[in-house]
């Protein structure tokens, strides 16, 4: 079963300095039907005004995922990781019994923007940190930080002309962060999602000058 969510039809929340992109219900805004994908919760598409941010705040029970698309991201947390993301670096925070965090742009100039994902998390321990340098080469899957979920992340970005087939899963979730990315006859632009579930193995390609996306392979 294929389910096409276009960049649209996401929930919107505005702030101060601050715009929120949602793919599930999150906050203020609840659909009972659109509440996960598997063990994945959160699929938040941030953007940050020059200087603004997020005073610390508290998490427990998830695996959080942050991916810079635009300008640099400067973190702190109560496990003592202090430092800047930019992009090409997958940052993992598995909350465990209770994280505080604080994150704002590190730019006084520039905006920032990034996709943020949240995981029921496996980890009932004290919280845990980890970044990965990821090098993703052209039509190939290139693996991410490692969580403690029953799930794998990966970057793929196609160039014009290039393809990659993504293995079967128990679900399956495509979404795009630049550019242009065909799903067979649909084609998903900066935004978009696919959600796949109980599907053999599928084929994407460019569309046009291409694009990335971020895969989610989710096993339960």
């Amino acid at each position: 079963m294929r389910e096409i969510r276009g960049a649209d039809g996401r929930f919107f929340t505005p702030g101060d300095g601050i715009s929120t992109r949602h793919s599930f219900s999150y906050g203020a805004h609840y659909d009972p039907d659109n509440i996960g994908f598997g063990p994945l919760i959160a699929i938040n598409t941030e953007t940050l005004e020059p200087g603004a941010g997020y005073d610390s705040h508290r998490h427990a029970d998830v695996e959080i995922v942050t991916w810079v698309l635009e300008g640099t991201l400067h973190h702190e947390d109560s496990t003592g990781h202090s430092g800047t993301i930019t992009p090409g670096i997958a940052q993992r925070l598995s909350a465990g019994t209770g994280v505080e965090h604080t994150e704002r742009n590190a730019s006084e100039t520039e905006e920032l923007v990034f996709v943020q994902m949240m995981l029921v998390s496996d980890h009932d321990g004290d919280p845990s940190y980890a970044q990965v340098d990821v090098e993703p080469r052209t039509a190939e899957l290139a693996p991410t930080v490692e969580v403690e979920a029953p799930a794998d992340l990966f970057v793929v970005r196609l160039g014009s002309g290039d393809s990659v087939t993504v293995p079967a899963a128990v679900r399956s979730l495509v979404h795009v962060t630049r550019g242009s990315i065909n799903l067979g006859d649909t084609t998903l632009t900066s935004g978009d999602e696919a959600r796949l579930t109980d599907e053999d193995a599928y084929d994407l390609s460019a569309a046009g000058d291409g694009g990335e996306a971020l895969i989610w392979q989710l096993w339960r």
